[in-house]
Order: C-alpha cells, then sequence, then structure tokens
C-alpha cells in the first residue's frame, strides 16, 4: 500500500479540494490507448465513407503530374512550383481524414478527463531530463506494468493484422490486375477496412485501460486521514476559531437584542430564570412580537435594563417559560397566548393611566394551565 511521506498510509479518497489541485497543477486521468483507438476508428471510417473520392482525386494528381511537355520538363525554374502547387493539392484531397482524425484526438480527451488547460506543466522541470530519474521510473512495478501492457497491446494487434491480412492476401495480390481508378479505389477500401479491424482490438485494449487509468489516478491522489483532517481544517476552520466565531456572533446577537429592551411594553418574568420582553402597536401590528427573551444572566440583564428604562416587570412564571419556550425572538405571540398576553398589557396600561391615582387596577391572573399549549 502507497504510503505518504509521514508513513501513514493513504486509505481515505481524494477530496474535491484535492482532485481540484490536481486538475490545476495538470494532473488528469488520460487514456493513451482510447484517443489512439478513437483515432484510428474516425480514420477508418472516413476511409471507407470517403475513399473512392480520395482515391480519384490521387489519380487526377497522377495523371497532371505525369503529363509534362518537354519545356516543362527542361524548364529547371518550373520544378519547386509545380512540387509546391501538387502538395498543396494532395493535401486537399486528404484534408478530410485529416479534419477528422483531428477531431477525434480533440474530442476523445472528454470521455475520460476531459479538456485542462493548465500553464503549470510549461514550467521547466529538469528533473525529467535526468537519466537517473528515468531510469528509476523504468524499474518500478508501474514501469513494468507499462511494459506488459506494451507487449500485450503488440501481440494482439499484430495477431489480428496479420490475420486480416492474410483472408485479404488474394484482394492484394488481385489489385495488380484491376485498373488503375478501380485499384485506387479497393485499395482505399482495404485500408479503410483494416484500420477499422484495428480499432476493434484496439478499442478492447482501451476498454481494459480506462477502467486501470482511472483507478491509478484514484489511487495517485488517496490522502491519509491526518491530510483529510487537515484539510478540512484548513477549509473549514480550527474547533477553536470556530468556536470563537460563533460566540463573538451570539454575543453581538445578544447586544443587538437588549438595545431592543428599552423599547418594549413589558417583560414578563419567572421571575428570575426567565424575562421575555414584548413590544406592540396596534396600528402596525397584527400581535404583540417578543423583542427579546433570556435565560439566567441574560434574563437578569434584560430586567435590569427595563427597569433602568422604565419598562414595566410582571411577574408570571408560566406565561414567561410558555413565551420562551415556543416563540422566536421577533417572531409574533402566537393566537393560543392572545388572551393571556392581552391581559398583561391591558394591565400595564392601566398602571400608566392611574399612576396619579390612588385606585391601582387589579392584578389578573394568569391561568397556570397556559404552559401546556402548543402552537
Amino acid at each position: 500500500m502507497a504510503e505518504n511521506e509521514n508513513g501513514q498510509d493513504r486509505t481515505e479518497q481524494p477530496t474535491q479540494k484535492r482532485l481540484d489541485e490536481a486538475r490545476r497543477s495538470g494532473n488528469v486521468p488520460r487514456s493513451r490507448e482510447l484517443s489512439a483507438a478513437a483515432v484510428v476508428l474516425v480514420a477508418g471510417i472516413g476511409l471507407r465513407v470517403a475513399g473512392a473520392g480520395m482515391a480519384a482525386g490521387f489519380v487526377g494528381l497522377m495523371q497532371s503530374g505525369l503529363a509534362l511537355s518537354r519545356d516543362q520538363v527542361l524548364d529547371e525554374n518550373r520544378l519547386l512550383p509545380d512540387l509546391v502547387a501538387m502538395a498543396s493539392q494532395s493535401l486537399l484531397v486528404i484534408a478530410p481524414i485529416l479534419g477528422l482524425t483531428l477531431a477525434a484526438a480533440l474530442f476523445s480527451p472528454l470521455a475520460i478527463g476531459g479538456w485542462n488547460m493548465s500553464f503549470q506543466v510549461l514550467v521547466p522541470n529538469f528533473t525529467r531530463l535526468n537519466p537517473l530519474e528515468g531510469l528509476k521510473r523504468l524499474f518500478t512495478i508501474r514501469g513494468l506494468g507499462e511494459l506488459v501492457k506494451a507487449y500485450a497491446k503488440f501481440l494482439l494487434i499484430g495477431t489480428i493484422a496479420v490475420i486480416f491480412l492474410r483472408s485479404k492476401t488474394t484482394e492484394l495480390l488481385a489489385l495488380g490486375n484491376e485498373p488503375l481508378n478501380a485499384a485506387m479505389a479497393h485499395s482505399v477500401r482495404l485500408a479503410g477496412d483494416a484500420l477499422l479491424v484495428l480499432a476493434g482490438s484496439m478499442a478492447i485494449i482501451a476498454a481494459i485501460d480506462v477502467p486501470l487509468q482511472l483507478t491509478q489516478y484514484t489511487k495517485q491522489l488517496r490522502m491519509s486521514r491526518q491530510e483529510t483532517r487537515q484539510e478540512h481544517r484548513e477549509s473549514d476552520g480550527s474547533p477553536e476559531m470556530k468556536g470563537r466565531i460563533r460566540r463573538m456572533q451570539q454575543d453581538l446577537a445578544r447586544r443587538r437584542m437588549l438595545q431592543e429592551v428599552p423599547k418594549a411594553d413589558v417583560v414578563i418574568t419567572n421571575p428570575t430564570h426567565y424575562s421575555v420582553a414584548l413590544r406592540y402597536d396596534d396600528k402596525r401590528m397584527r400581535a404583540p412580537i417578543v423583542v427579546a427573551k433570556g435565560v439566567d444572566e441574560v434574563a437578569a440583564n434584560i430586567r435590569k435594563i427595563a427597569a433602568e428604562n422604565r419598562v414595566p416587570i410582571f411577574e408570571a412564571p408560566p406565561l414567561a417559560r410558555v413565551l420562551f419556550r415556543d416563540v422566536d425572538l421577533n417572531a409574533e405571540v402566537p393566537s393560543t397566548l392572545y388572551v393571556a398576553v392581552a391581559q398583561v398589557l391591558t394591565y400595564v396600561i392601566q398602571l400608566r393611566t392611574t399612576a396619579t391615582s390612588a385606585v391601582r387596577p387589579a392584578r389578573p391572573i394568569i391561568d397556570p394551565k397556559i404552559e401546556e399549549t402548543r402552537h
């Protein structure tokens, strides 16, 4: 099993970050056998489809190239231009095959690894020029595997090629007895058949090589558990830093919440463990909302701020507990608590209107079973 530089087993699958880094450095899975099979297959199909036209084009080039007048033969200045012209016409004749094979070479990588533009591979790496390093790569398990694969490929393709040529011996020998145009078309067709047969054998090799390359690529990028934990720590931050950020966020949210207490209409308490501050504006709100709530130390801070800002504090343990438990911050009071909250708010308003009077309003009695409600 491969081991990393720290001697730890690489048993973990590569993370997406590891795969992205490998891709940026130009390290992507590739199968040369798949690309070669695709190019040969497309070339064979192209010869079978467009071979007759290509053969006719070459026959025409041969006839025009050999039909020279005496003046053309003796004119030394025409030799080079004529050769360039014939070479250009030859390229035009084989352009369909060249275009198809080029397209196959460009698009075959999409099947495994995809296109990848990486400028890091352009950086000079002089260790590749070191013959000792090259010899080391040869005498490795992977190098031995590549050697065995090369010999197996040679034997398979060579055997199939020999079988094909022996089966076509009669046709090949008969080409000399055919007219020129027919012989050229027939030879191109035979060449296309040969490429298709070879492409089939190469496809067998590619079917074996592609899963092998993907497995080797994944194995090469495997990570140890320590590397995986380190990457998660770098990506998500250390637990200490995340805890510190979480505490800072909680402190900020608590300060914002406490700033809303002076705007509250009443603070309902447990009396010591819970505190819930309510605000209600009948012109803008459908129901009272919870602007602040807390337990223990936070509850004490809410009561302190309420006392400093003359916000009424109403002791109703069951109501305080159910509000703290069931109503989120800045959320409306549920309809199941309308009656109880309305009694408290009515009592607070009466206290304000009778502040200078000797008559005090009757304190409402909150149903103790209210804590059993759910919404």
